[in-house]
């Protein structure tokens, strides 16, 4: 078995990019609610985003060796989705290799562990999505895989998947589904703008859900 997988099929970069004016929480709900990534791993501030076709990474627990061979292998607009294989306390990622990451056009880190140098990563504006901060190193000497099938916080990731993340979450979308996961989502927004304009003007949301019959069906009591 290969440890590199070098080639793969990505998405088309102009149906990535149509993603960009839509929220994590609404493609989920537009794909059927698959593809929630466990909400322990957020973006390393308020306000970071994330979309790209996922190159896959599995690390060694407290070894970075893997994510050193990706950050050469990747292409621009690649998300780097990296498990630590269940150890998260250690800085898998910093700023030098976040300076590498923008040298190459690389479209953000997804890990499921943690990175250091938190602050200056903010700062140079490249998207990280992580358990945290943590500050103890990691060798470089054990080796793992890239673009293989991984299991990412509790969701499995294939390279070439959609990875979309922002302050409500990450979300991955299978490859094979993108193109429908995306003319869903803007249904669910056309839908959701009517809804809007009917509580704006009054509509409570039990009745715009509907909810009176589930109400009677569980006995609610109301005096």
């Amino acid at each position: 078995m290969a440890h590199v997988i070098t080639r793969f099929h990505r998405p088309n970069p102009s149906l990535i990019q149509s993603f960009t004016g839509l929220g994590a929480a609404t493609v989920y709900e537009a794909a059927g609610r698959i593809g929630s990534v466990d909400p322990g791993i957020k973006p390393l501030a308020p306000g970071i985003r994330i979309l790209g076709p996922a190159f896959t990474v599995v690390c060694h627990p407290q070894d970075n060796l893997m994510l050193h061979k990706a950050l050469q292998l990747a292409q621009p607009g690649d998300v780097l989705v990296a498990s630590a294989g269940g150890h998260f306390h250690a800085g898998y990622w910093g700023g030098l290799m976040t300076t590498g990451a923008m040298a190459k056009g690389v479209a953000g880190l997804a890990i499921d562990g943690c990175v250091r140098d938190s602050v200056e990563i903010v700062q140079m504006g490249f998207p990280v999505f992580s358990r945290g901060s943590c500050m103890r190193g990691t060798t470089k000497g054990v080796l793992g895989k890239i673009n293989h099938k991984v299991l990412f916080g509790e969701v499995l990731v294939y390279p070439g998947d959609l990875v979309l993340g922002d302050d409500d979450g990450l979300v991955v979308i299978p490859q094979a589904e993108i193109e429908k996961v995306f003319e869903a989502s803007k249904r669910r927004v056309e839908a959701e703008k009517v809804k809007s304009e009917k509580l704006r003007k009054g509509v409570s949301s039990v009745e715009l859900n509907k909810l009176d019959p589930v109400f009677a069906s569980l006995g609610l009591v109301q005096e």
